[in-house]
């Protein structure tokens, strides 16, 4: 499978999916004009993967702002992930968000409560700028 590979650029998030690390992420902002034609990749190499994924894999979110289209995409991403861990496959979602910010701190929490999957929730220190927080997460 060819990785995917997406910087984060204006109102589109970066992205990185790569078989053979087991890593993916998803970081930035995401208010893409038309979700479904920006994700559609992304979910046809999800698919792709649940067939044949390595045993363990990890899905990173290091988000700074998402709308709620997105959030319904971030959503269908993370089920696929949770019928990989019923499946019987080590699955970890982690969901990074800067201490001050409470919307992403909040949905984190919701997203980990209609999941039933490895789902850590991970605060990042409220000292950087935004420009200094994705550089962090990169």
């Amino acid at each position: 499978m060819e990785a995917i590979s997406y910087i984060s650029k204006n109102l589109l998030p970066g992205v990185i999916l790569n078989k053979k690390t087991g890593v993916f992420e998803i970081s930035g902002h995401s208010c893409p004009e038309d979700a479904g034609e920006f994700y559609e990749p992304i979910f046809n190499w999800l698919d792709e993967y649940k067939k044949q994924p390595l045993q363990s894999t990890t899905l990173d979110f290091k988000m700074t702002y998402f709308n709620t289209v997105t959030a319904k995409v971030f959503y269908l991403i993370m089920t696929r992930m949770e019928d990989l861990s019923f499946s019987g496959y080590d699955v970890k979602i982690r969901w990074f968000y800067n201490e001050g910010d409470e919307d992403l701190e909040e949905a984190g929490a919701e997203f980990e409560k209609i999941l039933n999957v490895n789902f850590e929730r991970i605060p990042v220190s409220n000292d950087f700028e935004e420009e200094d927080l994705e550089s962090y997460f990169n």
